[in-house]
């Protein structure tokens, strides 16, 4: 599909994002870090975890309280290859950007480590915490749990966040296998993407109380929040297409995400208090690094990973299709065809971007406004 949205150049919507950031209270240092975050979303088209995010998930958040711009990362425990963190409702991305430098260091000395954080907040796409570890030729395994969104199977009722099980595994090509995606049929961002662009949530995705499909995304947002409608699981809603299977996955990051660091879970982490009031959202996350030099060499894993994937995009295709992919490969599509453009940007966003600039009187003037 032909690309009618303006772009706006990585360069200027870097730099006006770290200063917006500044702006609401975040250290730079700190700053650069959620900016590269949300941009690398930009950058591998998951739009939804990219610039459409950055007002409503983390300023408005800085804004209302539910989010704190300065993280204080305390060390609850320590071993040789573990490692403990309690962000104190701070910003996700800097906790865990701070955690997988600490495993990647471990791993390179002892050939493993995991970590966990309690008490954090939205840390971005998972799979850029997993590809930190990739571009250090190791292996990179994360997950975080959420606001309750997913339905169990033959339930109604969100309980479960859309948890994604991300891995990033080092190839010998120029991008790395990276299977990056939610445990349900759809995440809560991709239906604020498709509210925003005006277009109905496809059939399916989405059940209501009364066990109705809706389609309608603002009224899916909304029924969200208030608990009337749930997400369905990968697999879908019932068992006949396998949905056991995504509830399955689901059920096991919940768990990980809030066993591993001792937080909280499922209905308690809706970020609104038994009053209707809001309350920090104290997620929790886990990460697992493997230095494959530790096994038969990171060589041999890369080689023959990169074999695997070739061989698959190699197979017989279905009829009518040009072509098949591996995970990760769309992404890094993307990025080559956008790395000398820089961001396409929607009116919604548009809106939103001028608005921070007029807020903050920053010194900015965006192509779209020509």
């Amino acid at each position: 599909m032909q690309e009618t949205r303006p772009y706006v150049s990585w360069e200027l919507m870097h730099d006006f994002m770290v200063d917006a950031f500044v702006g609401y209270g975040v250290p730079r240092e700190d700053a650069l870090i959620c900016t590269d975050v949300l941009l690398e979303s930009d950058r591998r088209g998951i739009e939804s975890h990219g610039c459409n995010r950055f007002k409503p998930i983390y300023l408005d958040r800085i804004r209302n309280g539910t989010l704190k711009p300065v993280t204080e990362i305390e060390v609850l425990k320590e071993t040789p290859t573990t490692l403990v963190y309690d962000a104190h409702d701070g910003m996700g991305m800097v906790a865990s950007y701070r955690m997988m430098e600490k495993l990647i260091e471990k791993a390179k000395i002892y050939g493993m480590a995991g970590g966990s954080i309690r008490s954090s907040t939205h840390y971005g796409i998972a799979g850029y915490w997993t590809t930190m570890a990739s571009k250090e030729g190791l292996i990179g395994i994360t997950g975080t749990n959420a606001r309750p969104s997913i339905a169990p199977t033959f339930g109604v009722e969100n309980m479960m966040g859309t948890n994604p099980l991300t891995f990033a595994l080092p190839t010998d090509e120029e991008f790395p296998f990276c299977i990056d995606c939610a445990t349900s049929t759809v995440q809560r961002g991709k239906i604020e993407y498709y509210a925003r662009q005006g277009k109905p949530t496809p059939a399916g995705m989405v059940i209501g109380k009364d066990g109705s499909i809706l389609t309608d995304s603002d009224s899916i947002l909304e029924a969200l929040v208030a608990g009337e409608a749930a997400l369905t699981p990968l697999g879908g809603a019932g068992d006949e297409m396998c949905g056991y299977k995504g509830y399955g996955y689901a059920a096991t990051v919940e768990i990980l995400s809030a066993a591993l660091a001792g937080g909280p879970f499922m209905k308690a982490l809706t970020g609104l208090a038994p009053d209707g009031t809001r309350q920090m959202y104290s997620l929790g996350h886990f990460f697992f690094v493997i230095n494959p030099d530790f096994f038969m060499g990171g060589e041999t894993f890369r080689k023959t990973a990169g074999d695997i994937c070739r061989a698959l995009r190699a197979s017989q295709k279905a009829p009518g299709q040009e072509r098949i992919y591996t995970a990760g490969e769309k992404e890094w599509l993307t990025w080559q065809e956008r790395k000398d453009k820089g961001v396409p940007v929607g009116e919604a966003v548009q809106k939103e971007l001028t608005a921070i600039r007029d807020e903050l009187k920053l010194p900015y003037r965006f192509p779209f406004e020509a």
